[in-house]
């Protein structure tokens, strides 16, 4: 027996060695992506880098953020990728100098929506947001962002919380800076909900408690799949939101990482990302007919164009004033 006890425990050391050697290197992600996103890449990924043991977390970028902050109290951020929505923390993550500079050679392939960039962060994906509306209890379909102050809306459009939803903060400042805070104290006037998250608002509208919210394309795009009645809409002036990915500095995996974000942008990895119901950025990838999404291209050319800076100065006072409105009698 104790013969029989040590061959067992030879053999399973010899396979963890065997797998140790084979997955030579490793790569830890930090993403706001949902599961099926991140997991169909990751699952393609690995099948291209077999020596690379790759494994993510997925959580809001809220709580990714505070994450990484207490990890680099710690002395040690666990991650080698962050990839959200939340431009901002990106910019805050530049100048505090803990990203690594990386130029991938697929950028000549790409919509780079960043006029100063110089590789701390690069946009994977083109994030859009809509009006998202229940099918079965509108029968027009709103195509302008004024339609959320008719009657037939009152009290029944919804838009997340932009304190805990960076997305959200993006689509209302973008709204802001095109029609003025007008337009939000419209919206309110006309009943307009502050709901929590954008999949809650978006949740909410296929219930029927609503009837239409600012939508995130592949969040609706999903539920639509999964037979939610709804549909998303585009007025002209569109919100288009980057989401970048970024390296960390001193990442002992740095060539592991520099993979990943190459194949982010490659047209695999873009298609994947495609195939999901959200725009990529690679040029002449056109998403799928029956997600009702623009090209790359035009949704660039459609959307109200962002000062980044603006953007980042601006949220603590945009986020109260919102909130102060949405929340008035």
């Amino acid at each position: 027996m104790k013969r029989i006890t040590t061959l067992i425990f030879a053999a399973v050391f010899l396979a963890a060695s065997a797998f140790s050697a084979f997955a030579a290197e490793k790569l830890v992600v930090y993403t706001s992506m949902k599961e099926s996103i991140i997991g169909s890449l990751k699952e393609a990924f690995v099948k291209k880098y077999p020596d690379i043991a790759m494994d993510y977390q997925s959580a809001g970028a809220g709580k990714l953020m505070a994450k990484i902050a207490t990890e680099r109290q710690s002395g040690k951020i666990m991650a080698d990728i962050i990839w959200t929505s939340e431009v901002p923390d990106f910019f805050n993550m530049k100048a505090e100098g803990i990203l690594e500079k990386y130029e991938s050679p697929e950028l000549k392939n790409v919509i780079n929506p960043f006029s100063d960039f110089d590789g701390s962060f690069t946009a994977i994906r083109l994030g859009t947001l809509g009006i998202a509306y229940n099918k079965r209890h509108v029968k027009e379909a709103p195509t302008q962002w004024s339609d959320m102050m008719k009657p037939e809306f009152k009290k029944a459009f919804g838009i997340a919380n932009p304190a805990l939803s960076g997305t959200s903060y993006m689509s209302i400042q973008l709204l802001v800076d095109k029609f003025g805070w007008q337009y939000i104290e419209n919206v309110h006037k006309n009943g307009a909900r502050m709901g929590k998250g954008s999949g809650q608002v978006i949740d909410d509208t296929a219930s029927g408690d609503l009837l239409a919210c600012i939508g995130v394309d592949y969040i609706v795009n999903d539920k639509i799949k999964k037979g939610a009645d709804l549909a998303l809409v585009y007025p002209p002036e569109m919100l288009v939101i980057p989401s970048p990915a970024a390296i960390f500095k001193g990442t002992p995996n740095l060539d592991a990482a520099k993979k990943f974000v190459d194949f982010l942008l490659s047209e695999e990895g873009q298609k994947i990302l495609a195939g999901q119901g959200t725009l990529p950025v690679r040029k002449g990838i056109v998403p799928p007919a029956e997600f009702g999404l623009p090209t790359s291209e035009q949704a660039f050319e459609r959307g109200i164009k962002i000062d980044y800076q603006h953007i980042l100065s601006e949220k603590e006072s945009t986020v109260k004033k919102f909130t102060d409105i949405m929340m008035s009698k």
